[in-house]
């Protein structure tokens, strides 16, 4: 797992914003193909569980994206 996650590192520093976002409209469509196969009598829990998700990676992602840009250059 560890090598995992070297190797996403990498990926990471030799990746473009357009590549991450590429990467981020990939996951998004994959969401939406897995959603249309959730049987109705479950989409609400999916859809709970889908917000919870959305708020714990949502948050730390636009904090970090708030101290980027609010940092100043020494």
């Amino acid at each position: 797992m560890k090598n995992l996650f070297c190797y996403a590192d990498r990926y990471l520093h030799k990746s473009s914003w357009k590549e991450m976002a590429m990467l981020k409209f990939c996951l998004f469509s994959m969401g939406i193909l897995a959603g249309m196969q959730i049987p109705p009598k479950n989409k609400k829990k999916a859809g709970i569980l889908a917000v919870f998700v959305f708020l714990i990676t949502y948050i730390p992602l636009m904090k970090k994206f708030v101290e980027v840009v609010t940092e100043t250059d020494e």
